[in-house]
């Protein structure tokens, strides 16, 4: 387990979590589609530095909100998890974007729907998630993104030689 999956595993979420929202979002496109291969990819996209620094980045807020160490309003903020704050939402699309549009349709559908691990983070409790749950929801959407990028069964398109 590298550096960013254990600060995820810190935080209740596992790559095996992660891996099956991929799953259940390519699946009706890629029936040859194992949960093995929705791990790989959720690896894949957790090796991008840029993915790690925007996890390192939100999962930090969320921890420094629960022990009420950040400046007022965003304290109350990040408490309430009011709905028009946005910036977990604006943080999350540093990770669907790092496999295009798709990775963005796939976002939002999943913030709406919360599955899995995301509804779980998503629940008011002991612990503020006001970032990670957006965050696991970029990064299975990026994940996703990968796989679908990455079908060899997926049409090809090519310009012709002249017009």
């Amino acid at each position: 387990m590298n550096g960013i999956e254990k600060w995820l595993a810190k935080r209740g979420v596992s790559v095996d979590d992660v891996a099956e929202i991929v799953y259940t979002l390519q699946r009706p496109y890629n029936a040859d589609l194992t949960i093995e291969e929705c791990e790989v990819s959720v690896r894949a996209v957790l090796e991008k530095r840029e993915v790690q620094y925007v996890l390192y980045t939100g999962i930090a807020l969320d921890e420094l909100a629960e022990r009420r160490l950040l400046p007022e309003p965003l304290q109350a903020i990040m408490e309430k998890d009011e709905s028009l704050y946005g910036v977990d939402e604006t943080l999350a699309l540093g990770i669907t974007n790092v496999y295009g549009m798709i990775g963005l349709t796939s976002f939002g559908y999943l913030d709406k729907v919360k599955p899995g691990i995301i509804r779980q983070l998503n629940l008011k409790g002991e612990k503020i998630h006001v970032f990670l749950d957006d965050l696991v929801a970029g990064l299975a959407a990026a994940a996703s993104a990968r796989i679908a990028h990455g079908d060899p069964k997926a049409n090809q398109y090519h310009l012709p030689e002249s017009p």
